[in-house]
């Protein structure tokens, strides 16, 4: 499964290492990010395109799984996981709208400011 990551593999690396040395050890976790993004803009771009690609691979698994036979087997826990990602997408859209209507209310009421302005220099003239 293409979108099981993360958190799964750091129990493979820690369980690995109980084998090997027969004892838990602490693993360092990074206080910081290392690589923040400059610009959130493009990060929640990135995030809606990971959503998107999330939702693709959850489809094309159970295509998978409908050529194998197994797809009753998966369908309702899978199509719960795309729910729950159109969801998310959902949210992204509606913050995302919400914001785009603060700027364009704030642009037209500078615009408004503006033409006030010109329209008092004219009449001072």
């Amino acid at each position: 499964f293409a979108f099981l990551t993360g958190d799964l593999e750091k129990e493979k690396w820690r369980l690995q290492n109980i084998l090997e040395k027969g004892k838990d050890e602490p693993v360092a976790v990074p206080q910081h990010n290392p690589n923040p993004c400059p610009n959130p803009d493009m990060e929640e771009k990135d995030r809606y395109q990971e959503v998107l690609d999330e939702i693709e691979e959850r489809r094309q698994f159970l295509a998978d799984m409908a050529s194998l036979g197994q797809e009753k087997d998966y369908t309702y826990m899978i199509n719960t996981e795309i729910s729950q990602r159109i969801r998310e997408l959902e949210l992204m859209d509606k913050t995302r709208s919400s914001e785009t209507e603060a700027m364009t209310f704030e642009r037209k009421v500078r615009s408004a400011e503006h033409t006030e302005e010109k329209v008092e220099s004219r009449t001072k003239d």
